[in-house]
C-alpha cells in the first residue's frame, strides 16, 4: 500500500501554484467531509501541518467514481 503523505493543496488543488486537484472541492467542503466522516481522517504532523495518506484519498476517489457511475 502507498504510504505517501500529501497535503490539502495536493488533494483540492491550488490555482496559485498550478496544482491540479485530485478531488475538486473547496477547502471548507473538504474539512466538512472530514468532520462528518465522508473523507479520510488527517494526520497531524505538527500544530500547523496536516497531511493525508495518498492511498486513502485515491480510495475515496474510486468510491466517488463508482457512486457517480451508479447514479447515472
Amino acid at each position: 500500500m502507498d504510504n505517501e503523505l500529501i497535503e490539502l493543496e495536493d488533494i483540492i488543488g491550488s490555482k496559485k501554484k498550478g496544482i491540479k486537484p485530485i478531488i475538486p472541492v473547496s477547502r471548507s467542503t473538504w474539512y466538512d467531509g472530514v468532520k462528518d466522516g465522508r473523507f479520510p481522517k488527517p494526520i497531524h504532523i505538527s500544530a500547523r501541518r496536516t497531511v493525508w495518506f495518498k492511498s486513502d484519498v485515491l480510495t475515496l476517489l474510486e468510491k466517488l467514481k463508482c457512486e457517480r457511475s451508479n447514479n447515472v
